[in-house]
């Protein structure tokens, strides 16, 4: 009995300690202490326990987060004034949760506020970024990741303040440096047999260019009649051809058998002392199973080729494969002969394949699937 008293008291006082931000407190996370006893007191306004507790911990978690700001300000470190940033907007947050619970502010009434600090550092820091952007920046006309850093500082220095001096037209100066235009050509298709067209495979080529989301953001996809329009001038080409492919190519396979059934099964019938008797017997039918292979097949040849220099920059082959069947039989003699799934063959027939449009469609999407993820791949960090 007095172990099971024990025990109680021990997750009692567990439970109290974790519901109040005693223990967070005790190993000094002072900040995880104040949100736990404010969400105590927000739902238990006299928890004298979580009083205690946030009268402790909210001052002690402020300066810890000063001495850290004051750390920050007397180091070398690059970006200093955006750690100090971070402490004033943490001490903010604490306060802003604070003035949310009334019973909390009968505990510390009146949180401090760093406004003007929080601000000044705000301004160091947009100027730090601001001016490691300009020196990048003067580098972007010979190298795109200097232009990538530039447009990366300044966009950082419009965060911490917004419309600092010119940093958005600077960002956007960047930008247009760091950037690239690749346009995507029509999709190639040169058949002397059919008339085939490649709408499908352009259009599917067309939306995952514009339309993924995950593809770098310095890079820009143009259709030939768009960069045309636009008068955007070209840094890239991607070249698409299916330059080997077979469409229709037919294969038929057909098998003959004399088909034995399994068990005897009644054939007729018999007299014997004036009585009809049945008789069993094995029968036989002669079944012809018939297939029908259309296969379609291509490769495409994926290059990226560079504007100026009409070099092939990356190239790749594609393959991809369509292969429709069509499978029907007959028979001639006792239908017993067959199994269940050889008389369910005997009821389809003969089929026309598809058109060779439909063919060419079909072999297509594998390789849609394909090219988009090589794609997506040589671009994703360029």
């Amino acid at each position: 009995m007095l172990k099971k008293l024990l025990t109680i008291a021990l997750l009692a006082y567990f439970s109290w300690s974790c519901s109040s931000g005693k223990k967070a407190l005790e190993q000094g996370n002072y900040d995880e202490a104040v949100e736990t006893a404010i969400g105590r007191l927000q739902k238990s306004p006299t928890n004298t326990k979580a009083m205690e507790v946030l009268k402790n911990a909210f001052p002690a978690a402020v300066n810890f987060h000063l001495t850290k700001v004051e750390n920050w300000k007397n180091s070398q470190e690059k970006f200093r004034w955006e750690r100090v940033v971070a402490e004033y907007k943490q001490i903010h947050t604490l306060s802003d949760q604070l003035v949310n619970c009334q019973a909390c502010l009968k505990i510390v009434p009146t949180p401090t506020r760093y406004y003007d600090a929080l601000q000044f550092a705000q301004t160091q820091g947009a100027e730090e970024r601001y001016q490691i952007g300009m020196s990048a920046l003067q580098q972007a006309q010979q190298n795109r990741q200097a232009a990538k850093d530039a447009f990366y500082n300044f966009s950082v220095a419009d965060e911490l303040v917004p419309n600092y001096k010119n940093a958005k037209d600077k960002q956007s100066e960047a930008y247009e440096l760091a950037s690239i235009n690749v346009v995507v050509e029509q999709v190639t298709v040169n058949s002397r047999t059919y008339s085939l067209s490649n709408e499908y495979f352009q259009g599917k080529i067309n939306e995952f260019l514009k339309t993924n989301p995950k593809l770098n953001q310095f890079v820009r996809f143009y259709a030939p009649d768009e960069a045309e329009h636009n008068k955007i001038k070209a840094d890239q080409i991607i070249h698409l051809q299916f330059d080997d492919f077979i469409v229709g190519q037919t294969y038929m396979e057909t098998n003959t058998n004399t088909l034995t059934s399994k068990d005897s099964v009644k054939v007729g019938e018999t007299t014997v002392n004036g009585k009809k008797i049945p008789v069993y017997n094995k029968v036989t039918a002669k079944y012809t199973r018939s297939k029908k292979t259309v296969s379609s097949k291509g490769i495409l040849d994926f290059q990226i080729i560079d504007y100026v220099s009409k070099q092939k920059i990356h190239q790749d082959k594609i393959a991809g494969e369509f292969v429709w069947t069509n499978e029907w039989a007959n028979f001639n003699g006792d239908e017993r002969a067959l199994s269940s799934q050889q008389l369910n063959l005997t009821k389809n027939k003969e089929l026309l394949p598809p058109a060779p449009q439909v063919l060419f469609t079909e072999f297509t999407r594998p390789i849609y699937d394909q090219i988009t993820r090589k794609i997506k791949k040589y671009y994703e960090n360029y």
